[in-house]
């Protein structure tokens, strides 16, 4: 499972004290903690600062590269902050998060793509707006899949986001979600998906619980990649259980090593 790390991101109240203040060593703590809990990237949003998102996304990444050796999802739809943090990057192949299919966000931050070089994660998203059906969000990724190998991009850098919508606003979402990441991984079997985990349970109450159980039904449906909280240790003792029963942990050493740690007590 590839755990896009959640936390650096400025729309959340317990961290933009620190932002505000650019305060690095707690955003390099939560960098690490991230890091060493399981997560294979680290993303830093730096979106609620219209005003100067570039130099905040930019300090961001130079923050983070300080104290973790891990690669970095870059999250923006702002192409001035988009370029200013990819220069900013030393280490590792980076995650710009993200791109749609809309006519003028895709052809602001393709070139960069291309330019630096990096994965990306793509929503199934074009301007007639979030799509609605199964159906709607099949073609839209493979429309982003064409595009993206024709200008380079390699299968295995791609993460399509399959556009998670609250279940508290529309009760098919769920099954939307799962039927249309069962599909794509169908139809293009090297191509990763990356959601918005926590998205399905906007607007509604045990949020946690929502999550934990979305999380085992999209990776029963064939999810391998997720932005998500990695400090949320229920959620990831079910990331390893799930693995386990799923084949992806041989002999299920993972599972085993979590154990002996002590990882699953206390649940």
């Amino acid at each position: 499972m590839i755990i896009i790390g959640e936390k650096i991101n400025s729309t959340l109240k317990a961290v933009r004290p620190a932002m505000d203040n650019y305060d690095a060593a707690v955003i390099q703590e939560l960098a690490k903690k991230q890091y060493e809990a399981g997560a294979a990237y680290i993303d830093v949003n730096a979106g609620m600062y219209l005003d100067d998102e570039p130099e905040r996304l930019e300090w961001l990444v130079k923050t983070v590269q300080e104290a973790v050796d891990a690669p970095l999802a870059i999250d923006s739809p702002n192409p001035k902050a988009m370029e200013k943090a990819l220069k900013a990057v030393k280490n590792h192949k980076p995650l710009v998060n993200s791109i749609t299919d809309e006519k003028e966000r895709y052809n602001s931050i393709m070139p960069l793509v291309v330019e630096y070089n990096t994965g990306i994660v793509a929503l199934c998203m074009d301007d007639t707006g979030m799509p609605e059906t199964v159906e709607d969000r099949i073609k839209i990724a493979g429309r982003l899949i064409e595009k993206l190998t024709k200008k380079g991009v390699a299968i295995g850098d791609i993460f399509i986001d399959p556009m998670v919508r609250p279940i508290g606003t529309g009760s098919q979402y769920g099954v939307v979600a799962i039927e249309t990441i069962r599909r794509i991984k169908a139809d293009y079997p090297g191509i990763h998906i990356a959601c918005g985990l926590s998205n399905i349970s906007f607007g509604i109450p045990a949020r946690k619980l929502m999550n934990q159980a979305f999380l085992v039904a999209a990776m029963a449906a064939g999810m391998d990649g997720a932005i998500m909280d990695p400090l949320d240790r229920k959620l990831m003792a079910l990331l390893y259980a799930t693995e386990a029963l799923m084949g992806l942990d041989d002999f299920c050493t993972e599972f085993m090593v979590k154990f002996r740690e002590g990882f699953f007590e206390n649940l």
